[in-house]
């Protein structure tokens, strides 16, 4: 393999220093899902039985990977797509493709999410949490006399609002992106900072009321029968790997702006703590307030997010509001932070492939990203009984959340894993970060690369297929009348329509044909 170089032709901007790219790094990975589904998945698999899974998990699947993807950044200076490109050919390319399409599904919806909760977070300086609630249309079962999350969620996203919130958070992450490197870590340095207070704020409150204590000691209890559940250990590595931003092009861009000598095992071991303690304090946070109020935290990120905490906040002896304000508040900035990694790992590929300016690679990105965020917001009420999801934008969200979040990080890391392993050659890999690393990999870490994450991840990937086989595919209860056609029509739409993007960008001429910037090509 030829050495190993970086593109001197352009200068794509680098992180002004080190604290920067770790504050960005873990911002991308803390999310909406670190707030409430850590504490979801630990309540179904037994509160502290989720833990001796997730620590092995974040050791065996999470930080090896992660050191994988920092590695192809500062290894040839680029994004996702052509650095793999540059180091196992044109297959490695086209699987950077496919990732990276798949990830401007999943940023589509997500915004979408992040729309809904700052319409929240407007609905909470009101009487989101204080007033009677009224059910907003026919057919949904009538609401108590007191302030009900659910009925206020649902009565919002069949109303017109959640489109300018869309509109809003796509012209903050734009905003955010707009000078790369620079105003990124401006805005790290505020807002990730911002989440660890408010997350502390909510602890304290959650551990001084009655039972708060209670929902502590679950979490951190061991229930050792649920060790041997092998869905716990199923959700222990989905998790991880979803926790961590992983299979989604956003590490290896950020690290593209680092020096070629950073110290990866350690920003790697620095960003996945740091992500996995928020999770611990946030899931502290949520199991003390929902214990105190005998709340059940089961559920999936939504209904955590926008059903059950706030209904456990509106039942607070005072201050309702401002508790209010404050969850949904470090909601938007978590989501935002996020957001903003997703998009950047799209974008940057473009102008290294393209050769395009960051506002050219920008628009490329926002134009299909806000119609798509748009049409998860429409507010068309197909299901007035709440069976599923409601309207259409949400019932669609639902329904490629489903395919494109369950399969596509997990395929795009068993490939990741696979190519650099197999045809780049795991050693080579090794080599590269210990060069620049103070703690050195050992030879377990080729087996790690080429046998054992493939392994797990197949094993978690089949699992969900088979269950999804195995139960007739996507079921949903939604009539949705003349729209009947959209749950088999959503999944082959997401496979074409990646695979042809994929095709099309691998395929075009990059703009710098510079021989000595492909290691190994096709």
């Amino acid at each position: 393999m030829a050495e190993l170089t970086r593109t001197a032709a352009e200068d794509r901007g680098a992180w002004k220093s080190k604290i920067g790219f770790i504050l960005a790094a873990s911002g991308s990975a803390i999310g909406l899902g670190n707030i409430v589904f850590f504490a979801s998945n630990a309540y179904k698999f037994g509160g502290g039985a989720f833990y001796l899974p997730y620590f092995i998990a974040l050791f065996v699947l999470g930080i090896p990977v992660m050191i994988i993807e920092f590695s192809l950044g500062t290894m040839t200076g680029k994004s996702f797509p052509v650095a793999m490109r540059q180091l196992v050919g044109k297959k490695g390319e086209y699987a950077g493709w496919w990732t990276i399409s798949c990830a401007l599904f999943i940023t589509m919806y997500y915004i979408t999410i992040l729309g809904w909760a700052l319409t929240m977070l407007v609905g909470a300086f009101g009487g989101l949490l204080t007033d009677p609630a009224i059910a907003p249309f026919a057919g949904m079962d009538s609401p108590s006399d007191g302030p009900n999350a659910t009925v206020y969620f649902f009565g919002m996203i069949a109303t017109w609002a959640p489109m300018l919130s869309v509109a809003a958070i796509w012209a903050m992450t734009i905003l955010i992106l707009w000078r790369g490197t620079k105003t990124i870590e401006a805005a790290v340095r505020i807002f990730v900072p911002l989440m660890w207070l408010f997350m502390v704020v909510l602890i304290v409150r959650g551990l001084t009321l009655n039972g708060g204590v209670d929902g502590m000691l679950y979490l951190f209890t061991p229930n050792m029968d649920g060790i041997m559940d092998v869905n716990v250990w199923q959700g222990a590595f989905a998790q991880m790997f979803f926790s961590l931003s992983l299979g989604l092009g956003t590490m290896t861009a950020y690290a593209s702006y680092l020096p070629k000598d950073a110290d990866q095992i350690n920003n790697s071991m620095v960003v996945s703590f740091l992500n996995c303690g928020f999770e611990f304090i946030a899931g502290v946070a949520i199991f003390s307030m929902l214990f105190a109020f005998a709340i059940v935290p089961s559920g999936g990120t939504l209904s955590l997010s926008f059903f059950v905490i706030p209904q456990g906040i509106a039942e607070f002896p005072f201050w309702i509001k401002g508790f209010g304000v404050f969850f949904f508040l470090l909601l938007v900035i978590a989501g935002l932070t996020s957001a903003v990694s997703l998009v950047e790992g799209i974008a940057s590929p473009l102008i290294d492939k393209l050769g395009i300016s960051r506002t050219k690679a920008l628009a490329l990105v926002m134009f299909p990203g806000i119609i798509g965020s748009l049409a998860f917001a429409l507010p068309q009420v197909i299901d007035p009984a709440i069976s599923s999801g409601g309207t259409l934008g949400f019932s669609l969200l639902d329904m490629l959340d489903h395919w494109a979040f369950s399969y596509s990080l997990l395929i795009g890391g068993l490939i990741e894993c696979v190519m650099i392993g197999w045809v780049l050659g795991a050693d080579k890999l090794r080599t590269f970060v210990n060069e620049h690393s103070k703690f050195t990999l050992g030879k377990w870490f080729n087996v790690q690369i080429k046998f054992v994450i493939p392994i797990i991840l197949s094993l978690v990937i089949g699992g969900t297929l088979w269950q999804d086989l195995s139960g007739g595919l996507y079921q949903s209860d939604t009539d949705f009348g003349s729209f009947g056609w959209l749950p088999a029509a959503i999944p082959v739409v997401w496979i074409i329509s990646t695979l042809v993007m994929s095709a099309v960008l691998t395929n075009r001429p990059a703009h710098d044909h510079d021989p000595h910037n492909v290691s190994n090509p096709a």
